[in-house]
């Protein structure tokens, strides 16, 4: 499989290539074109119970496609919903916990799950985020582009919580206030976590809840 990452950062598309009967699992909404002989299958994978725990907690789709090559190859697109940035993320027998709604595709050999845990709650400002386990290919989406920081043993680094698209299981997770008590209240920045390596740390640069609470505002209302 083969995976080609276009028009970044801004509105990407993902193209993926697949080799002779090759299998490849993509959130339902995701895929935008498909070449001919490919097959689609629907289903909620891992059963009713796992696939409702994805959905309701991990904000993913309760039903998950799976595109098939015919024996000749073939290709198939994806994009997200928002405009912003495709990632291809190889992992390698490892774990990463993934905020709700950017999961996009990945291999067969990944394994996906809902982990409802204190970490998540965390870093994700609610209860559970998706755990991607295994090796393979897994594509991930953001709003705004994508940028990637790779901690040092020990290193420190703080980031949005607005702002966290995926890291690493292990790193240690830890909330924080931007400073005192005047900043933390004035400085519009409220709380943010503070992640430790060693470990990667996927961030998006444009937050969608900071473009809601602009948005919003300029929607017009119905006169009285």
């Amino acid at each position: 499989m083969n995976v080609e990452i276009l028009y970044r950062p801004s509105y990407s598309l993902g193209v993926i290539k697949l080799g002779p009967n090759e299998r490849i699992r993509v959130d339902a909404g995701a895929m935008v074109s498909m070449s001919e002989g490919v097959n689609i299958e629907t289903k909620a994978e891992g059963g009713l119970f796992k696939s409702l725990g994805r959905a309701v907690l991990g904000g993913e789709s309760f039903f998950q496609n799976f595109f098939q090559a015919s024996p000749s190859g073939g290709e198939v697109t994806v994009a997200p919903d928002l405009p912003g940035d495709v990632f291809l993320l190889e992992l390698q027998s490892e774990k990463m916990m993934v905020q709700a709604g950017s999961y996009l595709a990945s291999e067969p050999g990944i394994e996906l799950s809902t982990k409802v845990s204190m970490k998540a709650f965390v870093a994700a400002e609610g209860v559970s985020m998706l755990e991607a386990t295994g090796s393979g290919k897994l594509l991930l989406s953001s709003y705004g582009a994508i940028h990637e920081k790779n901690l040092a043993a020990g290193e420190k680094y703080t980031v949005d919580t607005s702002h966290m698209v995926a890291f690493s299981a292990n790193m240690h997770v830890e909330l924080k206030t931007v400073g005192g008590f005047k900043s933390t209240m004035l400085s519009g920045e409220g709380m943010v976590v503070q992640v430790t390596g060693p470990g990667r740390l996927l961030m998006q640069t444009r937050s969608p809840k900071a473009f809601l609470a602009w948005l919003i505002p300029q929607i017009p209302t119905k006169s009285s």
